[in-house]
C-alpha cells in the first residue's frame, strides 16, 4: 500500500535550495540586535507608559515579546520602534517577517515595500509584495516582481510555480504549462511538475486531460501521494461524474486499522458527496496559487528549515483562507515552537463542516493537555465524543484522566477503546496504560493480568520496566523481573524512569555501589522526581555517603510526587535515623551475576524527560 503524507518530501536535489531560503528569513529566527546604535544600558528602565515614544525601549520591548515568542506584540512594538528609527533596514526585515508568520500579510507588505525601496537583498521582501499583488488579482505585475530576483532558487522552483497561476489569472494556458515546464527541467522536481500539471488541467477545464493526468499520478508507484492531492483528486472525479472512482481511490488508500482521522474524515465526505452540489477546489488563480505555495512550505518542512516553512505557510492561507491542510501545516509549526495557543486558534479556525475539523480538535485537545489545562481538554473530548466515536477520544481521555490520578475513570475509558480495537500497535499500548492506571487505582491482581497482555503483544521497554520495577518492590519473581529490568535498560538506556529502576534493583538485590550510576543518571536526566531523589539516598546512605543522603531525602520532600509513590512518614525517618533495615531480596545471586553481565553500556546519551509511570 503507498505511503500517504500530509507534504512532498525533499529528494537531494531540493536540499540545495534550504541555505538561500534561509538566508531570506535569518531574522525571523535570530532575534538577534538589531538596532542601528548602541542601546543605552539604562534603557530597561525605561517606564512602560514612555515605550510608545522611545525607539530603544519599544525595541527592547520588542525584542522581549520575540524571545518569549508572542510575535503579534513583538511586530507591534517593532512597528513603533521603526517610526523613531526608519534607517533601519534590519528593523523593517524583522517587520514583515514578524507580521508574516502571524498572518497579518497586507501590513508586512508595507514593511516589505520599504524594505526593497532602501535596495535590500532579500528576495523575500519582492516574494511578498508578489504574493499580494497575486492576491489582489494584479497578475501582471506579480509576474513583473517576481522577475527582479535573481536567487537561482526562486527562478528555478518558487517563480515558475507562482507564475503558472499568474498566467491562469491571465487566461493564458499556453504560458502557464510554458511556465511550469520550467520546473520539468530541474532535477528531482518532476513530481511536482506532474502534480500542478494535473491541476492546471483541472483549473482550466480539460476533463480528458486532467483525469489522464491524475491517473498517471494515482498509478506511479514511486510517488507519495499527500492528502490534499488526494482531496483534489477525488473532488475532481466528483464533479465530473465519476463518483465511483472517487471511492475507489479512497478505498485503496490505506487500511482501515491504521487510517488516520483525515484521511477517515476525507473518506466520509467523498462517500457521502452529492455531484450536483460538489464546488471546485481549485476555484480561482489564488487557490492554484496557494496550492504552489503550500508545495514550497511543505517540501521545506524540516528543523533547519522550519522559518521557511511558516512563512510560506502564512502565504498559502493569504491566498486561500479555507485551505484547511494548509492550517493543520501551520498549526503543527507553532506547536514545532511550542506556541500551543497559537496552534489551537489555527484550529478553531477550521469549520466544523471541514474535513480537518476533527482532527483539528483532537490537536487541540492534546496542547490543552500540554499545558496542564487538563479540564480543558477533558471538556472538548467529551463534547466532541458526542458526535464521534472514535477510538482516539477514548485514549486521550484515559491518559488525561490517569495523569490526574482519577484512574478508575481512566479504565472505563481505556476499556471503551479496547473493545474497538483488535490492532496489536494500539492494543499493547491500550493494555500498557490500563494496567499502570489498575495499579494506582490499587487493583494490583488486574493490573498484572493486564500489563501480561501488553508483554505478551509487545516488550516494550516500557512495559518490562513496569512489571519489573513492580515484582521487584514486591519481591516476586525476582531474577525475572530484574531480566525484564535489564532488557528495558538496554532498549532505552537514557530513559530516567528505566535508569532508576535499574538502579533501584541493583540496590535492593545489593550491589549499592553499581546502582549509584544509574541513579545518579537518572536524577540527572530527571531532577524533579521525587521518588528517584529518594531512591538515590537510600543508596548514598548505604555506601557511607549519609549527609548526601540526607540531603536527597530532604530534596524529595519538596518535589512533587507525581506517582504518589514517595512514603512521606518514611522519608522523614530516614532522615532522623538513617536507614536501619537493609534490603533482603530472595534470589539466585548467580542468576542475577550473569544478568548484570548483559547490562550494555552506550556511550553518548540522547534523551528525553517523561513522567515517571
Amino acid at each position: 500500500m503507498r505511503k500517504i503524507l500530509l507534504g512532498k518530501l525533499l529528494t537531494m536535489a531540493k536540499i540545495s535550495f534550504i541555505s538561500a531560503l534561509l538566508v531570506a528569513t535569518a531574522m525571523f529566527i535570530s532575534c538577534s540586535p538589531v538596532t542601528s546604535r548602541k542601546i543605552s544600558p539604562s534603557v530597561t528602565d525605561i517606564p512602560a507608559s514612555e515605550i510608545s515614544v522611545n525607539a530603544y525601549g519599544a525595541y527592547l520591548a520588542g525584542r522581549i515579546a520575540h524571545i518569549r515568542k508572542d510575535f503579534n506584540r513583538a511586530a507591534d512594538y517593532y512597528k513603533v520602534a521603526y517610526t523613531k528609527d526608519p534607517a533601519n533596514t534590519e528593523l523593517i526585515d524583522s517587520l514583515y517577517l514578524l507580521l508574516t508568520s502571524e498572518g497579518r500579510v497586507d501590513e508586512a507588505c508595507e514593511y516589505a515595500q520599504k524594505a526593497v525601496d532602501a535596495k535590500t537583498t532579500n528576495s523575500f521582501a519582492y516574494m511578498l509584495l508578489a504574493a499580494k499583488q497575486m492576491h489582489d488579482g494584479a497578475y501582471a505585475d506579480s509576474i513583473k516582481t517576481l522577475q527582479r530576483i535573481n536567487d537561482p532558487m526562486y527562478r528555478q522552483l518558487i517563480a515558475p510555480l507562482i507564475n503558472t497561476w499568474n498566467y491562469a489569472g491571465l487566461k493564458q494556458s499556453d504560458k502557464a504549462f510554458a511556465e511550469l515546464g520550467k520546473i520539468k527541467k530541474q532535477t528531482g522536481l518532476s513530481g511536482i511538475y506532474n502534480q500542478h500539471r494535473a491541476m492546471l488541467f483541472d483549473y482550466f477545464g480539460q476533463n480528458r486531460e486532467a483525469t489522464e493526468a491524475y491517473e498517471q499520478l494515482l498509478q506511479d508507484k514511486n510517488a507519495e501521494i499527500s492528502v490534499r492531492l488526494l482531496e483534489l483528486i477525488t473532488n475532481f472525479y466528483i464533479r465530473t461524474g465519476q463518483k465511483n472512482k472517487a471511492v475507489a481511490v479512497m478505498g485503496a488508500t490505506i487500511n482501515n486499522q491504521t487510517l488516520d482521522t483525515l484521511l477517515q474524515s476525507l473518506r466520509a465526505k467523498v462517500e457521502s458527496a452529492d455531484p450536483s452540489t460538489a464546488q471546485p477546489l481549485l476555484f480561482s488563480p489564488q487557490a492554484g496559487a496557494a496550492e504552489a505555495l503550500f508545495t514550497i512550505a511543505s517540501t521545506f518542512r524540516y528543523d533547519e528549515a522550519i522559518d521557511v516553512a511558516h512563512m510560506y505557510t502564512a502565504l498559502t492561507i493569504y491566498m486561500n483562507p479555507s485551505y484547511s491542510t494548509a492550517k493543520i501545516l501551520m498549526a503543527d509549526i507553532f506547536e514545532i515552537r511550542e506556541m500551543y495557543d497559537n496552534a489551537n486558534n489555527i484550529y478553531d479556525s477550521i469549520d466544523q463542516d471541514n474535513i480537518a475539523y476533527y482532527p483539528a480538535q483532537l490537536k487541540k485537545a492534546r496542547n490543552l493537555t500540554r499545558q496542564e489545562d487538563y479540564k480543558g481538554a477533558e471538556i472538548l473530548l467529551e463534547s466532541l465524543s458526542e458526535d464521534y466515536d472514535d477510538i482516539q477520544i477514548y485514549m486521550e481521555l484515559g491518559d488525561i484522566l490517569r495523569l490526574n490520578n482519577r484512574f478508575a475513570e481512566a479504565v472505563k475509558y481505556y476499556d471503551r477503546a479496547i473493545d474497538m480495537t483488535t490492532n496489536p500497535v494500539t492494543l499493547w499500548v491500550l493494555y500498557y496504560a490500563k494496567g499502570v492506571s489498575l495499579e494506582r487505582a490499587g487493583n494490583w491482581t488486574e493490573a498484572e493480568d493486564t500489563l501480561l497482555k501488553a508483554y505478551d503483544i509487545n516488550k516494550h521497554f516500557l512495559v518490562l520496566n513496569h512489571l519489573g520495577y513492580t515484582w521487584i518492590k514486591q519481591n516476586k519473581k525476582v531474577e525475572e523481573a530484574f531480566a525484564m529490568v535489564v532488557e528495558a535498560y538496554n532498549q532505552a538506556p537514557f530513559d530516567p524512569s528505566i535508569n532508576d529502576s535499574l538502579g533501584f534493583a541493583l540496590y535492593n538485590l545489593g550491589y549499592p555501589d553499581l546502582s549509584l550510576q544509574y541513579l545518579e543518571k537518572a536524577v540527572e536526566y530527571y531532577p524533579s522526581s521525587a521518588i528517584i531523589s529518594a531512591h538515590l539516598g537510600d543508596a548514598y546512605w548505604l555506601t557511607g555517603r549519609k549527609n548526601e543522603a540526607r540531603f536527597q531525602w530532604q530534596h524529595a520532600l519538596k518535589l512533587k510526587d507525581e506517582g504518589g509513590e514517595l512514603d512521606i512518614d518514611t522519608t522523614r525517618k530516614k532522615i532522623a535515623d538513617g536507614i536501619t533495615d537493609e534490603p533482603k531480596l530472595s534470589f539466585d545471586k548467580d542468576k542475577i551475576d550473569l544478568l548484570i553481565k548483559k547490562i550494555r553500556h552506550p556511550k553518548k546519551a540522547v534523551f528525553k524527560i517523561v513522567r515517571k509511570q
